[in-house]
């Protein structure tokens, strides 16, 4: 709380108490606040439009940072939202997920209702071959009424 010093004369200063509540430090805080999570949140979305196929398995919890690989219909391959191509997935996975261990990363698939199979096992093989074991599969959830 702070106090304002009153002369009253002769020497004598009165102490009164000052009840007014300084918010400025609290508008400061929240603004840098709003900044960051204005930054942050689209780098926490894909973009890579991809029709997903409805999946009724349990959702699993997220890790700090997922790496998604989109599949489209038409067979493109994206890590991110950054296009890429089959033969340099692994090196373009090892660019995303840094200095972390290939072999305890889990690397979420989404893949569009109707890609081939033969464009997904492609991905697989390529993602095995790199040192990449533990992978998801993404899936729209289904609508409970």
């Amino acid at each position: 709380m702070a106090a304002k010093i009153k002369s009253g004369g002769a020497g004598n200063n009165v102490v009164e108490a000052n009840s007014d509540i300084n918010v400025t430090p609290f508008v400061d805080i929240m603004l840098v606040l709003l900044i960051i999570f204005m930054v942050a949140a689209p780098l926490a979305s894909v973009s890579v439009p991809v029709e997903l196929p409805i999946a009724v398995a349990k959702a699993a919890p997220n890790p700090p940072k997922p790496v998604y690989i989109s599949i489209q219909n038409d067979g493109d391959v994206y890590v991110g939202d950054f296009r890429t191509d089959v033969g340099s997935l692994g090196e373009d996975l090892k660019e995303q997920i840094g200095a972390r261990n290939p072999a305890d990363e889990r690397i979420f698939i989404r893949g569009d209702q109707n890609t081939r199979y033969g464009d997904f096992m492609q991905v697989m093989n390529a993602l095995q071959d790199n040192g990449f074991y533990s992978v998801a599969l993404v899936g729209e959830d289904q609508a409970t009424s």
